[in-house]
């Protein structure tokens, strides 16, 4: 009798496929928004086959690249929210700080989603963190921290529309930021002071390094 065929190792071989694909996709979109799918298969170092075997066109890519960007910002989003609220402008600044890696890696699909993937499919993926800066700067101006020059949802998109500005400024080179820059116009568009922003900034990026101080290092309001 003819023993099964072990299927267990292409499975993990396509599954290495993909992610290095993605990983791919990620650098060279970001170098060239319009790279073909036979430049990302030689730069993967897969065959052409193997790269449409995964993702059929373009959009299937990118659909991709925008869900695990989604499920990034969602684990962020989850993990920040807190069960005794810090205040307001820590709360917001933690905040920024915690979603800039983030859209730091996925920053190339903010050239390309609206083009290929739609603004409601952008809306979609963004909503998670809107929803929850929303509700940061709802509690802000009740505390009397934030101005209520603008409702806490329309404030929410400004500062969404605002970071995304700072991303981009990051990929074409003209901006260098690890997310305390970000943070910090945050907070002061929120209607904090700036030397009380940056002050702010500074003590929420302190508190998360670690013991060792490896990983908050380079974070500085500068």
């Amino acid at each position: 009798m003819t023993k099964p065929v072990a299927r267990e190792p292409q499975r993990r071989n396509a599954r290495s496929n993909r992610v290095r694909i993605l990983a791919t996709a990620r650098r060279e979109f970001g170098r060239d928004p319009d790279i073909t799918l036979e430049e990302l298969a030689r730069a993967a170092g897969v065959v052409r086959r193997t790269l449409f075997g995964h993702f059929p066109g373009r959009a299937a890519l990118l659909e991709a690249l925008a869900e695990e960007a989604s499920e990034s910002l969602r684990g962020v989003v989850a993990a920040a929210g807190e069960p005794a609220p810090r205040p307001a402008e820590e709360a917001l600044a933690g905040f920024v700080l915690s979603v800039w890696p983030v859209g730091d890696r996925y920053r190339m699909l903010l050239s390309l989603a609206r083009r290929d993937l739609g603004a409601d499919r952008v809306a979609e993926i963004l909503a998670p963190a809107r929803d929850a800066a929303t509700g940061i700067l709802l509690r802000g101006q009740r505390d009397g921290v934030f101005h209520t020059h603008l409702p806490p949802d329309v404030l929410s998109a400004a500062l969404e529309a605002m970071t995304i500005a700072l991303l981009e400024s990051v990929n074409t080179g003209a901006l260098r930021d690890d997310g305390t820059r970000g943070a910090v116009a945050a907070l002061i568009a929120a209607g904090v002071a700036e030397a009380r922003a940056r002050a702010v900034v500074d003590a929420v990026a302190s508190a998360a390094q670690p013991a060792d101080g490896d990983a908050w290092a380079h974070l500085s309001p500068g």
